[in-house]
């Protein structure tokens, strides 16, 4: 039951980064990250199909690997995660803690990734 479950959110995972892929308002990476953990979970004939597709190579391989992201693929997360945040952000015009939360987590996110995650060539171009 448990791979079935793991499974299941690794498709719904993999669904929604691919189309984060070609949509620049869903986020690509996260919904990736989860494909990988549920693949890996589930089936291992699976993580390896996945971990052998270009979507992964293109957006995890290298961050999984420990070398950390191109400055595109950092700055496309950022991007998409700041324009998601301040939809929500708007849209908590009367929840005052409620912005305060998002605007610490957008900072922290932002940090993390400024200098938290190592930025590596991008050796596609």
């Amino acid at each position: 039951m448990k791979k079935t479950i793991y499974l299941l959110l690794g498709c719904i995972g993999l669904g929604l980064g691919a189309v984060g892929a070609v949509l620049p308002l869903l986020p690509t990476f996260p919904f990736l990250m989860l494909a990988a953990f549920c693949f890996a979970r589930s089936s291992e004939r699976l993580n390896r199909w996945f971990t052998g597709t270009k979507l992964y190579k293109d957006n995890l391989e290298s961050y999984v690997a420990g070398k950390g992201m191109t400055r595109k693929t950092k700055i496309r997360i950022m991007v998409t995660v700041t324009v998601l945040m301040s939809i929500g952000f708007v849209m908590m015009h009367a929840v005052v803690i409620g912005r305060i939360v998002l605007a610490l987590v957008w900072l922290f996110h932002v940090l993390y990734f400024v200098f938290g995650i190592k930025t590596i060539p991008d050796h596609s171009a």
